[in-house]
């Protein structure tokens, strides 16, 4: 069993978005419904893994990362998907994932 963290939309308390950077987004299917437990990964520039979260019920994620290139790859029953984020500054940025068979 993976021991990623569930997501939520929801911001932890603290965070300032004025000096992190935050991607989140959710995890859909071909018909835009929600697809919830999907394992979603953060790889790096040269798709190096970096880090792994699970998606909450509604297919909801969120890394803290650095600004630069990003690619964040979903895996679940439903299928596989993955898109590209370049956040050039702090903030929260936002994409979603769908997944295909």
């Amino acid at each position: 069993m993976c021991g990623a963290p569930v997501q939520t939309q929801t911001l932890p308390a603290g965070v300032n978005v004025e000096t992190e950077t935050v991607i989140t987004g959710r995890v859909l299917d071909t018909a835009g419904q929600p697809v919830g437990g999907a394992f979603v990964r953060l790889l790096d520039s040269t798709d190096e893994f970096t880090a792994e979260v699970v998606a909450s019920a509604t297919g909801d994620f969120r890394f803290f990362a650095a600004p630069g290139d990003w690619k964040v790859r979903a895996l679940s029953a439903a299928g596989n998907g993955d898109v590209r984020i370049s956040p050039s500054a702090p903030g929260v940025h936002s994409v979603d994932v769908t997944v295909t068979k």
